[in-house]
């Protein structure tokens, strides 16, 4: 796969799964949870985890390229403030949007 698949791969990837807790109320879409509903910590947590997930994944594109590049705190700071940016759709859905009963 060339540099440019992978990285639009990644980016739909990290697109999809920073939404997935705002729209399903499965524990990390596969594990259904006792109670009706998600709280928000529920949610955050499992945006956390996400967010590891594709970090991960990014990472083995990475070393399937090439060298692995080392990376800073600044790196981690505007990569988990991109998640945030791509997880707001789904937040605007599960908390923002009225829906009339």
């Amino acid at each position: 796969m060339s540099q440019t698949a992978i990285i639009w791969a990644l980016i739909v990837l990290a697109c999809v799964t920073a939404n997935l807790p705002f729209v399903n109320h499965r524990l990390m879409t596969v594990l259904p949870l006792r109670g009706a509903t998600k709280s928000l910590a529920w949610r955050l947590a499992e945006l956390v985890a996400w967010y590891f997930i594709v970090g991960g994944i990014g990472l083995a594109f990475e070393k399937s390229v090439g060298q692995i590049q080392a990376q800073g705190w600044e790196f981690y700071a505007v990569t988990g403030a991109l998640f945030l940016t791509l997880a707001f759709p789904g937040f605007v859905y599960r908390y923002l949007l009225r829906r009339g009963n």
